[in-house]
């Protein structure tokens, strides 16, 4: 469950940003929101949103960052670190600090980094008012290495020392079964995004291939997404997986591989589509679902950007609603997402929006809007945005 993240000089955010999820306690009961088990009242959503260019994906980008890096750094130890600075700061270094919180316990992470290597990265743990530290590990530019301390954190000082510049210590002591790092590696592998450094990433059809063996193995979750879809007037009636021997462009070679079919019915007569003839919306949902469900079912963190696309207005406030109604959301799962559809004004509070805008010189800021003075809860905020009231929308000389 994420309290909160920050993060500075980072793509188009040059000074130091926060996303909150964590509310005071003058917000008003309601599905949006949950008690964690440490006490906190957090959000289930947050909206951001922005005009085109204003910054909105890279706000989401420190999560994705922090996902691989928490969790995969390890495996490429003479590769450039994937950082993208400020374009118009000099100083290399960019910073972040997330708290989450994991079986009621909190944790705090924070790591100052370049392309080049980790400048500081800890670990702090909350057990009283305040967080000790768990490990340190600053770089010192005298000796050329690590200074590197450590509270039961149990991995040994030869190991640490051994940890590459551009590798998450944090990772790297979970290859060696450290168990608080495996604990929080899984945490961070839970995130589920379709965000990349280069932005969204785009939907292909191989990967409706991967996505359908990714069902196919979950049959519970696979019976969920077919009873999603069909709630969501796509003109299907249902779904189905096929097995089918297939060329292999690389090999040349014939494999077997599960193949996903839309199913139409008119009275007696059913014909069956592959899925990639079906139209854009229902293979957008099909992939989106993916990365909702297994959430929904075991509880974590989904990271989305541009949830309209190829997808109806309504269709995204159906997908909203799941996060929404406990029922669906037991384990009070988490997303964060950007969106054009401005509808979802229409479904969220002031504290689940955030919004994005880039100045003339080409920075982004962002500001949540229950922090706006002068903001009621039962403003229409869709309409008022829709005026301009509260900003972060497009300024078009045309």
């Amino acid at each position: 469950m994420i309290h909160s993240y920050q993060f500075k000089n980072f793509y188009s955010f040059a000074e130091e940003t926060e996303v909150p999820f964590a509310l005071n306690r003058q917000a008003p009961d309601s599905d949006l929101i949950f008690d964690s088990p440490s006490g906190a009242r957090l959000s289930k959503l947050m909206a951001v949103i922005g005009p085109n260019a204003s910054g909105k994906t890279n706000a989401l980008k420190p999560l994705a960052f922090l996902r691989w890096f928490v969790a995969y750094s390890f495996v490429s130890p003479e590769e450039e670190l994937p950082i993208r600075t400020h374009f118009f700061i000099e100083d290399g270094n960019s910073e972040f600090k997330i708290d989450f919180e994991i079986e009621g316990q909190r944790y705090r992470y924070v790591l100052v980094i370049n392309s080049q290597r980790v400048e500081h990265e800890s670990l702090h743990h909350k057990t009283s008012k305040f967080f000790s530290f768990v490990f340190r590990r600053n770089w010192s530019e005298t000796d050329s290495t690590y200074e590197i301390s450590q509270q039961n954190f149990g991995f040994t000082a030869s190991e640490a020392e051994k940890v590459h510049q551009n590798a998450s210590l944090l990772a790297t002591a979970a290859q060696y079964d450290v168990p608080l790092a495996n604990r929080l590696v899984s945490y961070f592998k839970g995130f589920r995004s379709n965000v990349v450094d280069s932005g969204r990433m785009h939907r292909k059809v191989e990967d409706l291939f991967q996505i359908t063996k990714f069902y196919h193995d979950r049959p519970a979750l696979w019976s969920q997404m077919t009873e999603i879809l069909g709630n969501l007037d796509l003109g299907l009636a249902s779904l189905d997986i096929e097995s089918h021997s297939i060329l292999d462009k690389n090999s040349g070679n014939e494999k077997e591989s599960k193949i996903p079919f839309g199913v139409h019915r008119k009275g007696n007569y059913e014909v069956k589509l592959p899925l990639w003839f079906e139209s854009s919306g229902t293979q957008a949902a099909y992939v989106l679902i993916h990365l909702i469900l297994p959430a929904l079912e075991q509880g974590g963190v989904v990271i989305v950007d541009e949830m309209e696309a190829d997808l109806h207005p309504h269709m995204i406030t159906a997908i909203l609603e799941l996060f929404i109604d406990p029922e669906h959301n037991p384990h009070n799962a988490q997303m964060i997402f950007t969106s054009h559809a401005h509808e979802v004004l229409e479904v969220l509070e002031k504290d689940q929006i955030l919004f994005v805008e880039k100045d003339p010189d080409g920075f982004s800021e962002a500001w949540l809007l229950g922090d706006m003075k002068g903001i009621r809860r039962d403003d229409n905020l869709y309409a008022k945005y829709r005026a301009g009231a509260y900003g972060a929308v497009p300024d078009l000389a045309i």
